[in-house]
């Protein structure tokens, strides 16, 4: 039986409708920005495979750090105990964050790290006597698939299912260029109530709703309007995180920062399952108390893996090398020369650019479902011409490795231009 046949039999892959979808492509190798299948077709992986990926597959540095953890101590329970790759990692990160940050908590991915930052903002207030119980959050956002993650998301058809399950959210609208006032409007609406804990935002760039990109102005502003009302913030950095932006972090972007970060995605390289929430002092302090019922009663088996630990370390020196940090300018200004290109293409209606992600949206009569015709018929055009790329129903994003080759990612923009000739 091939790889195919073989999946087919027991496996259950995500985000897809198995009656309907393509069969599964084996990728069998990966190197760089490149991948192989099982019968030795290559594809660019333009995407760092959900956007895990900045430093290349198969990254011989990474790999060697993570062996040499293997052969000192692969995990140990974190319950009651700690090690060396944890507590420098900690201590890496602190020297990165903004300057607000001063705890951190492991989990295992973006959606748990969420969850921990609700938990926290939820709990937080009832450790001082007040009950809070809602959340606010931006329309068309996604935070993840467990449930308060889930609850914080805005995309309808991945919650349906679940209306009247989830904690309370009130939405609003993201400050988009020029809709700024109706933004700052909602969230002063919100606040009033006195019963919001925390409001949670991709900051600058929500990503699952298609690259949406929005001022850092604009952020530092909502954010004000919750310090002053006590309410506490969450930037979800779990795709944004590590250089994606241009910067470390997109809230170094920001005047005003925020009282939490979830972490996760490119901390380790793409390589092994990690995340990290962060915390002011204030925060932790909440939870800091002789009464055992105040802890944050939170955990994961594989909290703080040494293994993870050390991959996250070795990515952390790869981001900041010269040459890495070289690739991500050399990235944007490529994206700025394409955006030159493509964005008077009469099947363009946006372009959009920040560090090394780029978007357009194609010009529709209609609007374009998430998974719909149109993004199926993209979809199947990149990936027969040898490119990774998974469209946001009529938009088309890429968000590379940040090893990409010049001509691998000439490539992927020649693919894209091809497309827009076939819609």
């Amino acid at each position: 039986m091939t790889l195919i046949e073989r999946d087919s039999q027991y496996l259950w892959h995500p985000y897809t409708q198995h009656k309907t979808a393509a069969l599964p492509i084996a990728i069998t190798k990966g190197e760089g920005a490149l991948l192989w299948d099982e019968n030795q077709k290559e594809y660019i992986d333009a995407i760092a495979s959900w956007w895990v990926n900045p430093y290349g597959h198969s990254n011989k540095f990474i790999a060697d750090a993570i062996y040499k953890q293997l052969t000192t101590l692969e995990h140990v329970l974190f319950g009651g105990f700690t090690h060396v790759p944890a507590i420098v990692l900690a201590e890496k990160l602190m020297a990165i964050l903004p300057i607000n940050q001063k705890k951190l908590f492991f989990s295992d991915n973006g959606s748990t790290a969420v969850e921990i930052a609700i938990k926290v903002a939820l709990q937080s207030f009832f450790n001082k006597g007040t009950k809070k119980t809602t959340i606010i959050a931006f329309e068309n956002a996604f935070h993840g698939d467990t449930f308060g993650a889930m609850a914080a998301s805005g995309i309808s058809f991945f919650t349906e299912s679940f209306q009247g399950m989830l904690i309370d959210v009130v939405r609003i609208p993201v400050p988009i260029k020029g809709q700024e006032q109706f933004s700052f409007d909602a969230l002063n609406k919100a606040v009033e109530s006195g019963n919001c804990a925390g409001f949670i935002f991709e900051p600058l760039v929500q990503g699952a709703a298609g690259m949406v990109m929005y001022e850092p102005e604009a952020l530092d502003q909502l954010l004000r309007i919750c310090q002053e009302h006590n309410v506490l913030t969450i930037a979800d950095e779990v795709m944004t995180g590590f250089g994606k932006t241009g910067r470390n972090f997109a809230c170094d972007y920001l005047t005003q920062k925020p009282n939490m970060m979830c972490l996760s995605k490119a901390l380790t390289g793409g390589t092994i399952p990690m995340a990290i929430t962060t915390f002011t002092q204030d925060i932790f302090d909440a939870f800091y108390d002789e009464d055992i019922n105040k802890a944050l009663f939170h955990g994961h088996t594989f909290t703080a893996n040494p293994t993870g630990c050390a991959a996250a370390l070795a990515s952390l020196e790869l981001l900041q090398t010269e040459e890495m940090q070289n690739n991500l300018i050399r990235i944007n200004t490529s994206h700025l020369d394409f955006k030159k290109r493509v964005e008077n293409h009469p099947m363009v209606t946006a372009t959009r650019v920040l560090g090394v992600i780029f978007a357009l949206e194609i010009k529709t009569e209609s609007s374009a479902s998430y998974y719909g015709t149109l993004r199926n018929k993209l979809y199947a055009f990149f990936i027969e011409n040898g490119v990774i790329l998974r469209p946001v129903g009529n938009i088309v994003y890429i968000l590379p490795p940040y090893v990409i080759t010049d001509a691998q990612l000439q490539k992927v923009y020649e693919v894209v231009e091809s497309a827009l000739e076939i819609v």
